[in-house]
Protein backbone atom coordinates (compact mmCIF):
# COMPACT_ATOMS: atom_id res chain seq x y z
CA UNK A 1 0.00 0.00 0.00
CA UNK A 2 1.06 3.31 -0.70
CA UNK A 3 -0.15 7.37 -0.70
CA UNK A 4 0.36 9.32 1.99
CA UNK A 5 -3.03 10.38 3.83
CA UNK A 6 -2.97 7.41 6.20
CA UNK A 7 -4.82 8.60 8.76
CA UNK A 8 -4.43 6.59 11.67
CA UNK A 9 -6.93 4.84 13.76
CA UNK A 10 -7.42 7.43 16.65
CA UNK A 11 -7.50 10.13 14.59
CA UNK A 12 -10.98 9.02 12.74
CA UNK A 13 -14.75 9.09 14.40
CA UNK A 14 -15.69 5.56 14.46
CA UNK A 15 -18.26 6.38 11.91
CA UNK A 16 -15.39 8.36 9.59
CA UNK A 17 -13.37 5.50 9.67
CA UNK A 18 -16.22 3.06 8.88
CA UNK A 19 -16.51 5.25 5.58
CA UNK A 20 -12.97 5.45 4.52
CA UNK A 21 -12.68 1.88 5.04
CA UNK A 22 -15.93 1.33 2.82
CA UNK A 23 -13.82 3.82 0.19
CA UNK A 24 -10.52 1.62 0.76
CA UNK A 25 -12.06 -1.59 -0.05
CA UNK A 26 -14.65 -0.30 -2.65
CA UNK A 27 -11.71 0.62 -4.88
CA UNK A 28 -10.29 -2.78 -4.30
CA UNK A 29 -12.99 -4.59 -5.76
CA UNK A 30 -12.98 -2.13 -8.53
CA UNK A 31 -9.89 -2.68 -9.14
CA UNK A 32 -10.86 -6.35 -8.95
CA UNK A 33 -14.08 -6.15 -11.03
CA UNK A 34 -12.82 -3.85 -13.58
CA UNK A 35 -8.85 -5.02 -14.35
CA UNK A 36 -8.35 -8.18 -12.95
CA UNK A 37 -7.45 -9.98 -9.90
CA UNK A 38 -3.61 -9.00 -10.05
CA UNK A 39 -5.03 -4.99 -10.55
CA UNK A 40 -5.64 -5.49 -6.66
CA UNK A 41 -2.12 -4.73 -5.67
CA UNK A 42 -2.17 -1.17 -6.96
CA UNK A 43 -4.67 -0.35 -4.39
CA UNK A 44 -3.91 2.77 -2.80
CA UNK A 45 -4.33 5.53 -0.24
CA UNK A 46 -4.59 8.44 -2.17
CA UNK A 47 -6.87 6.54 -4.88
CA UNK A 48 -9.42 6.29 -2.68
CA UNK A 49 -9.86 10.41 -2.23
CA UNK A 50 -11.17 10.55 -5.76
CA UNK A 51 -14.06 8.26 -4.85
CA UNK A 52 -14.41 10.15 -1.41
CA UNK A 53 -14.53 13.23 -3.38
CA UNK A 54 -17.46 12.20 -5.76
CA UNK A 55 -19.28 10.82 -2.69
CA UNK A 56 -18.92 13.93 -1.22
CA UNK A 57 -20.91 16.07 -3.74
CA UNK A 58 -23.29 13.36 -4.89
CA UNK A 59 -27.14 13.05 -3.22
CA UNK A 60 -27.00 9.56 -3.39
CA UNK A 61 -24.42 6.99 -2.23
CA UNK A 62 -23.61 3.51 -4.14
CA UNK A 63 -22.95 0.86 -1.43
CA UNK A 64 -23.25 -2.86 -1.04
CA UNK A 65 -22.19 -4.66 1.51
CA UNK A 66 -18.90 -7.14 0.84
CA UNK A 67 -18.04 -10.41 2.21
CA UNK A 68 -15.71 -10.83 4.82
CA UNK A 69 -11.94 -10.41 3.78
CA UNK A 70 -9.04 -11.09 6.04
CA UNK A 71 -7.69 -7.43 6.36
CA UNK A 72 -10.92 -6.48 7.82
CA UNK A 73 -10.56 -9.23 10.06
CA UNK A 74 -13.07 -11.31 8.55
CA UNK A 75 -15.69 -8.74 9.38
CA UNK A 76 -17.99 -7.46 6.29
CA UNK A 77 -18.35 -4.28 5.26
CA UNK A 78 -20.38 -1.32 3.55
CA UNK A 79 -18.32 -0.70 0.37
CA UNK A 80 -18.42 2.13 -1.76
CA UNK A 81 -19.22 1.22 -5.19
CA UNK A 82 -20.21 3.01 -8.84
CA UNK A 83 -18.26 5.77 -10.69
CA UNK A 84 -16.41 7.07 -7.81
CA UNK A 85 -14.66 3.26 -7.44
CA UNK A 86 -14.13 2.78 -10.91
CA UNK A 87 -12.48 6.02 -11.30
CA UNK A 88 -10.50 6.09 -8.14
CA UNK A 89 -9.11 2.29 -9.95
CA UNK A 90 -8.48 4.32 -13.18
CA UNK A 91 -6.26 6.68 -11.23
CA UNK A 92 -4.57 3.69 -8.94
CA UNK A 93 -3.60 2.08 -11.83
CA UNK A 94 -2.09 5.25 -13.49
CA UNK A 95 -0.06 5.75 -9.97
CA UNK A 96 1.19 1.90 -9.28
CA UNK A 97 2.58 2.24 -13.09
CA UNK A 98 4.29 5.31 -12.33
CA UNK A 99 5.75 3.16 -9.01
CA UNK A 100 6.86 0.61 -10.99
CA UNK A 101 8.44 2.55 -13.97
CA UNK A 102 10.33 4.74 -11.13
CA UNK A 103 11.54 2.18 -9.65
CA UNK A 104 12.66 0.13 -12.58
CA UNK A 105 14.60 3.99 -13.43
CA UNK A 106 16.16 3.49 -10.42
CA UNK A 107 17.16 0.49 -10.34
CA UNK A 108 15.84 0.20 -6.52
CA UNK A 109 16.72 -3.25 -5.10
CA UNK A 110 15.20 -5.90 -7.17
CA UNK A 111 14.69 -4.06 -9.63
CA UNK A 112 18.17 -3.89 -10.50
CA UNK A 113 18.19 -7.27 -12.11
CA UNK A 114 17.51 -7.43 -15.75
CA UNK A 115 14.42 -10.03 -15.44
CA UNK A 116 12.80 -8.32 -12.86
CA UNK A 117 13.13 -5.25 -14.32
CA UNK A 118 11.36 -6.52 -17.62
CA UNK A 119 8.72 -8.14 -15.90
CA UNK A 120 7.81 -4.43 -14.19
CA UNK A 121 7.86 -2.85 -17.38
CA UNK A 122 5.12 -5.05 -19.00
CA UNK A 123 3.18 -4.89 -15.52
CA UNK A 124 3.71 -1.56 -15.82
CA UNK A 125 2.87 -0.81 -19.48
CA UNK A 126 -0.48 -3.63 -19.30
CA UNK A 127 -1.80 -1.05 -16.20
CA UNK A 128 -1.31 2.05 -18.26
CA UNK A 129 -3.36 0.59 -20.46
CA UNK A 130 -6.06 -0.68 -18.58
CA UNK A 131 -6.19 2.68 -17.13
CA UNK A 132 -6.65 4.55 -20.69
CA UNK A 133 -9.55 2.30 -20.86
CA UNK A 134 -11.39 2.47 -17.41
CA UNK A 135 -10.62 6.43 -17.55
CA UNK A 136 -12.43 6.73 -21.18
CA UNK A 137 -15.48 4.59 -19.92
CA UNK A 138 -16.15 7.55 -17.44
CA UNK A 139 -15.61 10.21 -20.03
CA UNK A 140 -11.95 11.28 -18.57
CA UNK A 141 -9.64 11.67 -21.46
CA UNK A 142 -6.89 9.21 -20.38
CA UNK A 143 -3.81 10.92 -22.55
CA UNK A 144 -3.70 13.66 -19.67
CA UNK A 145 -3.31 10.57 -16.82
CA UNK A 146 -0.99 8.54 -19.24
CA UNK A 147 1.01 11.77 -20.78
CA UNK A 148 2.03 12.31 -17.07
CA UNK A 149 3.43 9.57 -16.78
CA UNK A 150 5.07 9.71 -20.15
CA UNK A 151 6.52 13.67 -19.33
CA UNK A 152 7.99 12.87 -16.22
CA UNK A 153 11.47 11.14 -17.06
CA UNK A 154 12.33 13.98 -19.43
CA UNK A 155 11.59 16.23 -17.01
CA UNK A 156 13.36 14.94 -14.22
CA UNK A 157 16.90 14.64 -16.09
CA UNK A 158 16.33 18.00 -18.32
CA UNK A 159 17.70 20.25 -15.01
CA UNK A 160 14.01 21.62 -14.97
CA UNK A 161 12.99 23.66 -11.76
CA UNK A 162 11.36 21.63 -8.63
CA UNK A 163 8.14 23.27 -9.90
CA UNK A 164 8.59 21.95 -13.98
CA UNK A 165 9.39 18.63 -12.36
CA UNK A 166 6.02 18.16 -10.66
CA UNK A 167 4.11 19.59 -13.14
CA UNK A 168 2.89 16.61 -14.80
CA UNK A 169 1.78 14.76 -11.70
CA UNK A 170 -0.52 18.14 -10.47
CA UNK A 171 -1.70 18.34 -13.77
CA UNK A 172 -3.19 14.46 -13.93
CA UNK A 173 -4.26 14.92 -10.00
CA UNK A 174 -5.82 17.96 -11.29
CA UNK A 175 -7.65 16.25 -13.67
CA UNK A 176 -8.47 13.12 -11.72
CA UNK A 177 -10.00 15.63 -8.77
CA UNK A 178 -11.96 17.87 -11.43
CA UNK A 179 -13.63 14.85 -12.99
CA UNK A 180 -15.56 14.27 -9.82
CA UNK A 181 -17.87 16.94 -10.20
CA UNK A 182 -18.80 16.10 -13.40
CA UNK A 183 -19.66 12.81 -12.37
CA UNK A 184 -21.63 14.04 -9.43
CA UNK A 185 -23.47 16.80 -11.89
CA UNK A 186 -22.13 19.41 -10.28
CA UNK A 187 -19.94 21.18 -12.75
CA UNK A 188 -19.30 24.29 -10.83
CA UNK A 189 -17.44 22.71 -8.65
CA UNK A 190 -14.90 21.66 -11.26
CA UNK A 191 -12.62 24.47 -10.81
CA UNK A 192 -12.11 24.77 -7.08
CA UNK A 193 -11.50 20.65 -7.81
CA UNK A 194 -8.81 20.94 -10.55
CA UNK A 195 -7.19 23.66 -8.15
CA UNK A 196 -7.12 21.04 -4.90
CA UNK A 197 -6.03 18.43 -7.43
CA UNK A 198 -3.26 20.57 -8.80
CA UNK A 199 -1.55 21.21 -4.97
CA UNK A 200 -2.56 17.73 -4.21
CA UNK A 201 -0.43 16.50 -7.25
CA UNK A 202 2.53 18.87 -6.08
CA UNK A 203 2.17 17.85 -2.48
CA UNK A 204 2.28 14.17 -3.60
CA UNK A 205 5.74 14.35 -5.58
CA UNK A 206 7.23 16.79 -2.93
CA UNK A 207 6.40 14.52 0.26
CA UNK A 208 7.97 11.46 -2.00
CA UNK A 209 11.05 13.35 -2.54
CA UNK A 210 11.20 14.44 1.50
CA UNK A 211 10.63 10.41 2.60
CA UNK A 212 13.04 9.23 0.05
CA UNK A 213 15.55 11.91 0.63
CA UNK A 214 17.86 9.90 3.08
CA UNK A 215 18.19 6.65 0.95
CA UNK A 216 18.44 9.04 -1.89
CA UNK A 217 21.40 10.80 -0.69
CA UNK A 218 23.41 7.39 0.62
CA UNK A 219 22.52 5.78 -2.32
CA UNK A 220 23.51 8.50 -4.92
CA UNK A 221 20.52 8.68 -6.34
CA UNK A 222 18.17 11.14 -8.31
CA UNK A 223 16.05 13.41 -6.24
CA UNK A 224 14.13 16.25 -7.13
CA UNK A 225 14.95 18.15 -3.86
CA UNK A 226 18.96 17.24 -4.70
CA UNK A 227 18.81 17.44 -8.50
CA UNK A 228 17.13 21.41 -7.80
CA UNK A 229 18.93 22.22 -4.96
CA UNK A 230 16.20 22.70 -2.48
CA UNK A 231 16.37 22.41 0.84
CA UNK A 232 14.30 21.33 3.80
CA UNK A 233 12.95 24.76 4.75
CA UNK A 234 12.16 25.47 1.52
CA UNK A 235 10.37 22.42 0.66
CA UNK A 236 8.61 22.40 3.71
CA UNK A 237 7.40 26.25 2.63
CA UNK A 238 6.00 24.96 -0.62
CA UNK A 239 4.21 22.08 1.10
CA UNK A 240 2.69 23.95 3.42
CA UNK A 241 1.51 26.46 0.70
CA UNK A 242 -0.04 23.68 -1.06
CA UNK A 243 -2.06 22.20 1.79
CA UNK A 244 -3.14 26.14 2.83
CA UNK A 245 -3.84 26.24 -1.27
CA UNK A 246 -5.53 22.85 -1.19
CA UNK A 247 -7.71 23.87 2.15
CA UNK A 248 -9.07 27.67 0.60
CA UNK A 249 -9.71 25.41 -2.78
CA UNK A 250 -12.34 23.37 -1.10
CA UNK A 251 -14.13 25.95 0.92
CA UNK A 252 -15.20 27.19 -2.74
CA UNK A 253 -17.04 23.66 -3.40
CA UNK A 254 -20.39 22.61 -2.95
CA UNK A 255 -20.68 19.71 -0.92
CA UNK A 256 -23.62 17.26 -0.27
CA UNK A 257 -21.42 16.00 2.68
CA UNK A 258 -17.88 16.94 3.05
CA UNK A 259 -16.83 15.68 6.56
CA UNK A 260 -14.81 13.07 5.21
CA UNK A 261 -13.37 14.98 2.32
CA UNK A 262 -12.29 17.56 4.50
CA UNK A 263 -10.83 15.16 7.47
CA UNK A 264 -8.78 13.76 5.01
CA UNK A 265 -7.31 16.62 2.76
CA UNK A 266 -7.28 19.18 5.56
CA UNK A 267 -6.21 17.67 8.83
CA UNK A 268 -5.10 14.16 8.03
CA UNK A 269 -2.77 15.86 4.65
CA UNK A 270 -1.39 18.43 7.27
CA UNK A 271 -0.55 15.38 9.66
CA UNK A 272 1.24 13.90 6.51
CA UNK A 273 3.21 16.88 6.12
CA UNK A 274 4.47 17.02 9.35
CA UNK A 275 5.58 13.15 9.80
CA UNK A 276 7.25 13.29 6.41
CA UNK A 277 9.16 16.38 7.56
CA UNK A 278 10.44 15.31 11.13
CA UNK A 279 10.94 12.00 9.80
CA UNK A 280 13.19 13.56 7.28
CA UNK A 281 14.96 15.87 9.64
CA UNK A 282 15.92 12.45 11.56
CA UNK A 283 17.60 11.34 9.08
CA UNK A 284 19.70 14.28 7.25
CA UNK A 285 21.75 11.85 4.59
CA UNK A 286 22.34 9.12 7.21
CA UNK A 287 21.07 6.69 9.26
CA UNK A 288 18.83 7.19 12.20
CA UNK A 289 20.20 7.40 15.53
CA UNK A 290 17.86 5.13 16.93
CA UNK A 291 17.42 2.52 14.52
CA UNK A 292 19.00 -0.84 15.20
CA UNK A 293 22.01 -1.80 14.42
CA UNK A 294 22.71 -2.93 10.94
CA UNK A 295 23.34 -6.94 10.81
CA UNK A 296 27.38 -7.52 11.07
CA UNK A 297 28.90 -8.61 7.70
CA UNK A 298 26.26 -8.28 4.88
CA UNK A 299 24.60 -10.77 3.37
CA UNK A 300 23.84 -10.62 -0.52
CA UNK A 301 20.41 -9.83 -1.15
CA UNK A 302 18.14 -13.07 -2.15
CA UNK A 303 16.73 -13.41 -5.67
CA UNK A 304 13.26 -12.04 -6.49
CA UNK A 305 11.80 -15.56 -6.29
CA UNK A 306 12.69 -15.97 -2.77
CA UNK A 307 12.34 -12.80 -1.66
CA UNK A 308 8.97 -13.00 -3.23
CA UNK A 309 8.21 -16.30 -0.63
CA UNK A 310 10.41 -14.34 1.76
CA UNK A 311 7.37 -11.68 1.88
CA UNK A 312 4.65 -14.03 1.67
CA UNK A 313 5.90 -15.47 5.00
CA UNK A 314 6.35 -11.97 6.43
CA UNK A 315 2.99 -10.86 5.56
CA UNK A 316 0.89 -13.96 6.91
CA UNK A 317 2.68 -14.12 9.74
CA UNK A 318 2.23 -9.93 10.40
CA UNK A 319 5.38 -9.18 10.97
CA UNK A 320 5.61 -6.70 8.42
CA UNK A 321 2.68 -4.88 10.15
CA UNK A 322 3.29 -5.52 14.48
CA UNK A 323 7.41 -6.30 14.88
CA UNK A 324 9.40 -3.21 15.66
CA UNK A 325 12.16 -4.62 13.28
CA UNK A 326 11.77 -7.23 10.24
CA UNK A 327 14.11 -7.77 7.54
CA UNK A 328 13.27 -6.80 3.90
CA UNK A 329 12.66 -9.77 1.91
CA UNK A 330 15.15 -8.88 -0.96
CA UNK A 331 17.46 -6.27 0.25
CA UNK A 332 18.16 -7.83 3.51
CA UNK A 333 17.91 -4.46 4.76
CA UNK A 334 16.28 -3.67 8.73
CA UNK A 335 12.66 -1.80 8.31
CA UNK A 336 10.60 -0.55 10.65
CA UNK A 337 6.95 -2.83 11.51
CA UNK A 338 4.27 -0.47 9.72
CA UNK A 339 2.37 -0.48 12.95
CA UNK A 340 4.67 0.32 15.50
CA UNK A 341 3.66 1.83 18.12
CA UNK A 342 5.88 5.15 18.09
CA UNK A 343 5.72 5.31 14.21
CA UNK A 344 1.74 6.09 15.28
CA UNK A 345 2.47 8.40 18.02
CA UNK A 346 4.70 10.08 15.29
CA UNK A 347 2.01 10.01 12.60
CA UNK A 348 -0.91 11.22 14.90
CA UNK A 349 -1.18 12.50 18.39
CA UNK A 350 -3.27 9.70 20.18
CA UNK A 351 -4.60 11.42 23.07
CA UNK A 352 -8.10 11.30 23.28
CA UNK A 353 -8.49 14.70 24.62
CA UNK A 354 -6.85 16.10 21.39
CA UNK A 355 -8.37 17.80 18.76
CA UNK A 356 -7.35 20.13 16.25
CA UNK A 357 -10.35 20.35 14.17
CA UNK A 358 -11.34 23.47 15.95
CA UNK A 359 -8.10 25.78 14.86
CA UNK A 360 -9.81 25.77 11.24
CA UNK A 361 -13.67 25.49 11.45
CA UNK A 362 -16.33 26.90 14.01
CA UNK A 363 -18.91 24.00 13.41
CA UNK A 364 -17.25 20.95 12.70
CA UNK A 365 -17.50 17.47 13.77
CA UNK A 366 -15.17 16.02 11.26
CA UNK A 367 -13.27 14.68 14.03
CA UNK A 368 -16.20 13.17 16.15
CA UNK A 369 -15.46 15.58 19.22
CA UNK A 370 -18.46 17.72 18.78
CA UNK A 371 -16.95 21.05 18.35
Amino acid sequence: MFGMVRPCRHTLSPALRAEWIGHLCGLCYALRDEHGQAARIATNYDGLLVSVLLDAQSPARGRRTAGPCPLRGMRTARVATGDGARLAAAVSLVLASATLADHVADRDGAFARRPVAAAARRLAAGWADRASTGAAGLGLDPVVLLDAVARQPALEHAGSPLLTVTEPTETATAAAFGHTAVLAGRPDNATPLAEAGRLFGRLAHLLDAVEDLPADAAAGAWNPLLATGTDLPAARALADDAALGIRLALDEVRWTDRRLAHRLLVHELGRSIGHAFAHAERKPGGPDPGAPPSRPGPRPPRRALAGCAVAVGLFCSCQMCCADTFEDPWTREAREGFCRSDTCANWCDCSEASCDCCDCCSDCDCCGCDC
